[in-house]
């Protein structure tokens, strides 16, 4: 059985710019992601929910988890694979509301975040690495930061932020079980080979470190 950890090894965000919500998710699947986040704040709940469905049940034939960035309802009822949720949000009840078979993904801000974030239940964590246009108000934290997160969390972390196939290697080398992307793939003039890159180093990295991805 896959881990999570592999589970969320490549973790692709779509975005409404270049290639799109679509795009980017065709990307995702093509190039060996094993993961999507739909993240589309531009979009209410009402215009989000069918594009959820639909790219749901994309990622689902293709083996990819799909999760949805900040709208609880909108992950259950699209039958999402869980939601991820940054420390601006209300926290409390998403568990509940997520139920017990979703993935609940909790962003957090450094290694104090993380018993917080545990015990609302938390299946995997987020951590800034490096500083990202696309979400500036995310506060990076860097490799030593990152590695202290891991190290304090029992459950996979994915570092975000300012990642790419340069860098990937490096951010699972410092303890994360998974890189997560958004302009590297969205603004790349081919995407579905950015995610290919992208794969292939973070295996490199995940081979360096003798370890499938902590935990």
């Amino acid at each position: 059985m896959t881990s999570l950890a592999e589970r969320l090894r490549v973790y692709v965000v779509t975005t409404s710019t270049g290639a799109g919500h679509e795009g980017v998710v065709e990307a995702a699947v093509a190039g060996g992601a094993t993961a999507v986040q739909l993240r589309a704040p531009e979009l209410d709940d009402e215009q989000l929910l069918p594009l959820a469905v639909q790219l749901a049940e994309r990622c689902r034939a293709a083996g990819v988890a799909l999760i949805v960035n900040d709208r609880v309802d909108v992950a259950v009822a699209s039958g999402a694979d869980g939601v991820h949720v940054g420390q601006g949000d209300e926290l409390l009840g998403v568990r509940d509301r997520l139920g017990p078979d979703r993935l609940l993904g909790i962003s957090v801000r450094g290694e104090g975040d993380v018993a917080a974030a545990l015990a609302l239940g938390a299946d995997y964590l987020g951590a800034t690495v490096w500083a990202t246009a696309t979400k500036p108000e995310a506060v990076p934290g860097g490799l030593e930061q990152l590695t202290a997160v891991a190290e304090a969390s029992p459950v996979p972390v994915v570092g975000i932020g300012g990642i790419n196939a340069d860098n990937a290697a490096e951010v699972v080398g410092s303890g994360a079980a998974g890189v997560a992307v958004i302009s590297a793939v969205a603004q790349a003039p081919d995407p579905v080979a950015a995610v290919r890159r992208i794969a292939a180093a973070v295996d490199g990295g995940v081979r360096s470190t003798g370890r499938p991805g902590r935990p």
